[in-house]
Formats: structure tokens, C-alpha cells, sequence
């Protein structure tokens, strides 16, 4: 689980492991030819693998903490257990920034985080007599696996759970969740960075040898896509549903009051793709567009940050603001609405025009 992957381009180019942190500043460059290619290198090593890899990591964390909690269920145990959590959901809607390859295509992403959950499922579940082994989580509808389930247990109704109250069954269930998940996330890492799938080469390798993308066109919209999809799930489904229907169950994290900090996360990974950075700097497809038109580089770069900023003006829960705070709610669509608008009719077109490989 802590492989270095290193992948040649003609014979110079390096894939830096997710744990290594380089100091050299990232490559400065006009040629847009060449910004083209190691836009695609920066998004690789410098976005989504070490966000896989961190994601990889807080998994181990969080299935520590909740170890720890089933065998000592003190309160700073239970405190630790859900920071834990929280921890692990910020990388998490961070990498959902980028949701194409392998996420999508093996499923890791509805194995891992589908909601709305079902507390009454939840509840059915834990009274039955089903054993509670990581196979029958496995097997379990998508609901009752992943991170919701955990979320439920360890927090209750906003935190009012007390780590005495944890059942048996529950601290079983809890822990087989736990197991499951970090496997999910361990195998999201090695899918891009190790064979069979080595979906990192395939990005990098786009239109010069990928078995996935044949052009880097393809690899661009890709990457676009997601940026366009993630942004439409926030404002069309994951801030709209609950809001029409005025149903807080219908809430992403309603067990941890944890929602808006999903939400906002979302769109900071959004802009992490955008402009190549996640801990370190690199290029971006920012730096692209930039060169060619600035404008639309200036209205993205403004959108991002107004949608992501707006978040800030809902100061309640998301699950109490769908009712008292509603014309704030409504605000944040919108501006989810605008910068959608400009990716697709505008970003996307860009990349038509201009990644011609």
C-alpha cells in the first residue's frame, strides 16, 4: 500500500509518489505546447494521487480511532473517532473534484458514499441477525456501507451520542464499516498507481501511448467533465433535493451536522483541479487558458471563489438552513448555477478549440 510508482515519458518524466514532497517550484513556461503536457503531469502528481494517497492514509486513521473507541468507549475516544471522520470526509469531497477513472468505473464511489442513508434501515440492520462481517456489508445495500453508517453511529443526532450508548452490535457494525472502507480506499490508491490499471500513466501518457485516451483531448474533458459533473451534483442534487422537498433526511451528513463543509469541499477540490494545486503548486489548466484568453481565466477563477466563499453566509446546519435559511441556500445555487454555466459553455469549448493534440 505505500508503492513509489515511476513512469517514463519518452525517458524524462517522473511520477512523484504522493508521500515524497519535492521542493523544486513548479515548471515555468510559455510554450503552450508544452504546458499541455505537464498540465496533465501536475494534475496527476500534484492533485490526484496525493489526494488518493492521503485519502488512503486517513482510512488507516480512522479505522484506529474507531478500534480504539470499540475497545475503550470513553468520550475523548469518541471525540477523536469523529474528528477522525471529519478529517477523512475533507480529502474525500476534496478528490471528488476529480471523479472520473477508476472511481466511477469500479464503483468506488457509491461503495463508499451513497446518501441519503436510511437510519431505519440502519437500525433494522443492527436488530436482525445478521452477522455484521465485512462481507455482509459488502453485500448489503449501497446505503448501509461506507461512510454514512459510521457517521450514524458515532454521532447520533448532531453529536448527541455518548460513547456508553454505542451498542455491541453497533461497535461490530462500526468497525466491519471501517474495514470495508479502508480497503475501498486502498484500492482506489493502487488503482492509479500501480498495475494492472496504473491509471496515472494513462492520464499522463494521454494522446502518446495511453490505452485510454488516445488524444489528450480526451484526458482534458475528462477532467473537465468532472469539474462540470461534481459542481451540477452540489447545486442540482446534493444542496437542491433536500431544498425542494424541505426533507432533512434527504441531507448529505445530516448525523454530523457535517454537510456544508462537504459541500464547500467539493468545490475547493474543484478549484484544486483547475488551478494544479492541492498541497504543492504546479500547472494548471488555469495556466492554459490564461495564455489564450484572460478573461476567462479571470471569471472562472472569480466564480470559484464566490460560489465557495457564499457558503459562508449559511450559518446554520444545511438541514435546518433548507427551512430558516432559505434565500441564503438559494444564493449558493445560483453562483453553483453560474460557474457551471461558464465551464460548460465556455471552458469546455476552450479545450475543444485549443487541445488539438
Amino acid at each position: 500500500m505505500k508503492n513509489k510508482l515511476v513512469i517514463a515519458l519518452g525517458a524524462t518524466i517522473m511520477l512523484v509518489s504522493a508521500c515524497h514532497k519535492t521542493e523544486d517550484p513548479a515548471p515555468v513556461t510559455t510554450d503552450f505546447n508544452t504546458m499541455k503536457e505537464q498540465v496533465l503531469i501536475d494534475f496527476t502528481n500534484k492533485v490526484a494521487v496525493p489526494g488518493y494517497k492521503d485519502l488512503a492514509d486517513a482510512s488507516d486513521n480512522l479505522y484506529s480511532t474507531l478500534q480504539t473507541l470499540n475497545d475503550n468507549p470513553t468520550e475523548d475516544n469518541l471525540a477523536a473517532a469523529r474528528t477522525s471522520w471529519k478529517n477523512m470526509r475533507t480529502i474525500w469531497e476534496q478528490c471528488e473534484g476529480f471523479l472520473f477513472g477508476p472511481v466511477e468505473d469500479n464503483d468506488y464511489d457509491p461503495n463508499m458514499d451513497t446518501w441519503p442513508t436510511d437510519y431505519v434501515q440502519m437500525d433494522s440492520l443492527l436488530n436482525s441477525s445478521n452477522n455484521l462481517e465485512v462481507s455482509d456489508i459488502q453485500a448489503a445495500t449501497l446505503s448501509l456501507r461506507g461512510y454514512h453508517p459510521i457517521e450514524y453511529i458515532i454521532f447520533g443526532n448532531h453529536g448527541d451520542r455518548k460513547a456508553a450508548d454505542i451498542t455491541t452490535r453497533q461497535k461490530k457494525y462500526m468497525i466491519s464499516l471501517a474495514t470495508d472502507l479502508k480497503g475501498t480506499c486502498h484500492d482506489l490508491y493502487q488503482s492509479w498507481t500501480a498495475d494492472p490499471v496504473n491509471f496515472a500513466k494513462q492520464v499522463i501518457t494521454a494522446g502518446n501511448g495511453s490505452a485510454k485516451y488516445a488524444k489528450k483531448q480526451e484526458a482534458y474533458l475528462a477532467i473537465v467533465e468532472s469539474m462540470i459533473d461534481i459542481c451540477d451534483e452540489v447545486g442540482g442534487g446534493k444542496m437542491k433535493e433536500p431544498f425542494d422537498t424541505r426533507d432533512p433526511q434527504m441531507v448529505e451528513s445530516p448525523y454530523s451536522g457535517n454537510s456544508l463543509a462537504d459541500f464547500k469541499n467539493n468545490l475547493v477540490g474543484l478549484r484544486n483541479v483547475y488551478i494544479g494545486k492541492y498541497k504543492e503548486d504546479g500547472l494548471g489548466i488555469n495556466d492554459l487558458v490564461s495564455s489564450k484568453n484572460v478573461a476567462l481565466d479571470n471569471k472562472l477563477q472569480t466564480q470559484m471563489t464566490a460560489a465557495i466563499n457564499s457558503f459562508d453566509n449559511i450559518t446554520v446546519f444545511y438541514e435546518d438552513a433548507i427551512i430558516n435559511q432559505r434565500v441564503q441556500s438559494q444564493n449558493t445555487m445560483n453562483a453553483l448555477n453560474e460557474l457551471k454555466q461558464t465551464l460548460e459553455g465556455e471552458l469546455k469549448p476552450f479545450i475543444i478549440q485549443y487541445i488539438t493534440d
